[in-house]
C-alpha cells in the first residue's frame, strides 16, 4: 500500500539468539536495528545504535524485541525506556524470557497456560519484567526459552573442550530449543503479530545424560564417565543447583499450532547432527 510503513524490527540485545532473529528478518525483507553495549562485533546489514541512544530507534520501530535478562536491578530496557516503550508507535512488543518462571512442576507437564511459579530470585525476577512489559499495554508476545543451544553452544562444544560433564540424575528431564527454531518462531510471530505466551521448547524432554551420550557418539568418542548427580551436586555453583533443583517438561503444542510451525529440530538429535553437518560445511 503507499505510505504503508516498511517493516522495522528493533532488538535489545545482540546476543547469540539476537543475532540468528535479525539474519531470520533481514532474510524475510526486514529493516533489522540492534542496540549493544560495550563491544559488539557487527552484523551484516544490521543498523547497530548505542543502548544509551536508542530513543530514536524507538520512535522509529514498527516491532521491538528485547532479549535483555533482568539484573538485580530489574530490566534494563524498561528502566531506561519506559517512557518511550509506553508512547512509542510499534504495533508489536516481544521479550524472551525462561521456561524457568514455571518452576518446579515435580516432573509433571507444563504448557502455556500454566501459571508462574519461579523458584529462584532469578526466575522471580524474569516474572517482574515480564509483568512490566506487560503493564506497557501495547500488543505483546512474552517467548518462554527453555536450555538454548545451537553452533557453537552446544554439547559437542562441551566434549571438545573438557567441559562436558556426564551428570546422572535419572528421571530429570529437561527442555532444549535450537537457535533456528528461536529465530523461526518469532520470525513467525512478528509477521503474524501474534501476541501472548509462546513455550519455545522442543518436543522431546530429555536428561543431560542423554545429550551427553548422543554428541559422544556423534563425535566417535566415549562419553565422560557418569557420576551420580548426588555426588557432584557439592561442586555447583548457585545458579547450577537451582537448575537441577526444578524438574519440569514444557509443551509447546499451542505456540506450535497457533504460528503454524513445526520445530526444524524436534529433538536434541536432529539439532546435534545439524550442528555437526554445518561444521562440515566450513
Amino acid at each position: 500500500m503507499p505510505g504503508e510503513q516498511a517493516n522495522h524490527l528493533l532488538i535489545f540485545g545482540l546476543g547469540y539468539s539476537g543475532r540468528a532473529i535479525a539474519r531470520a528478518a533481514m532474510v524475510a525483507g526486514w529493516q533489522v536495528s540492534a542496540t549493544f553495549r560495550g563491544e559488539t562485533s557487527p552484523e551484516p546489514g544490521v543498523a547497530l545504535v548505542p543502548f544509551t541512544k536508542a530513543a530514536s530507534s524507538i520512535a522509529a520501530a514498527t516491532h521491538i524485541l528485547s532479549t535483555a535478562a533482568p539484573d538485580e536491578t530489574g530490566d534494563p530496557v524498561l528502566a531506561r525506556y519506559h517512557a518511550a516503550l509506553r508512547t512509542a508507535p510499534a504495533k508489536w512488543l516481544g521479550y524472551l524470557s525462561t521456561t524457568g518462571v514455571y518452576g518446579d512442576a515435580g516432573g509433571a507437564w507444563v504448557d502455556e497456560t500454566t501459571k508462574p511459579n519461579p523458584g529462584s530470585a532469578r526466575t522471580k525476577r524474569r516474572v517482574a519484567a515480564e509483568h512490566g512489559w506487560a503493564a506497557l499495554g501495547k500488543p505483546l508476545a512474552i517467548f518462554r526459552l527453555a536450555g538454548i543451544y545451537g553452533p557453537g553452544r552446544s554439547m559437542l562444544d562441551d566434549l571438545r573442550t573438557g567441559q562436558g560433564r556426564h551428570v546422572l540424575k535419572p528421571g530429570h528431564l529437561f527442555g532444549r530449543i535450537h537457535r533456528a527454531d528461536i529465530a523461526q518462531a518469532v520470525l513467525a510471530a512478528l509477521s503474524q503479530n501474534a501476541t501472548g505466551i509462546f513455550n519455545l521448547s522442543d518436543d522431546e524432554p530429555a536428561t543431560p545424560s542423554d545429550v551427553v551420550c548422543e554428541a559422544a557418539r556423534l563425535l566417535g568418542i566415549a562419553p565422560p564417565p557418569a557420576v551420580p548427580y548426588e555426588q557432584i551436586a557439592k561442586t555447583m555453583s548457585p545458579m547450577a543447583l537451582s537448575f537441577w533443583a526444578e524438574n519440569r517438561k514444557v509443551a509447546a503444542e499451542k505456540t506450535k499450532f497457533r504460528l503454524g510451525l513445526s520445530w526444524r529440530y524436534p529433538t536434541y538429535r536432529e539439532g546435534l547432527a545439524a550442528i555437526l553437518a554445518e561444521e562440515a560445511e566450513h
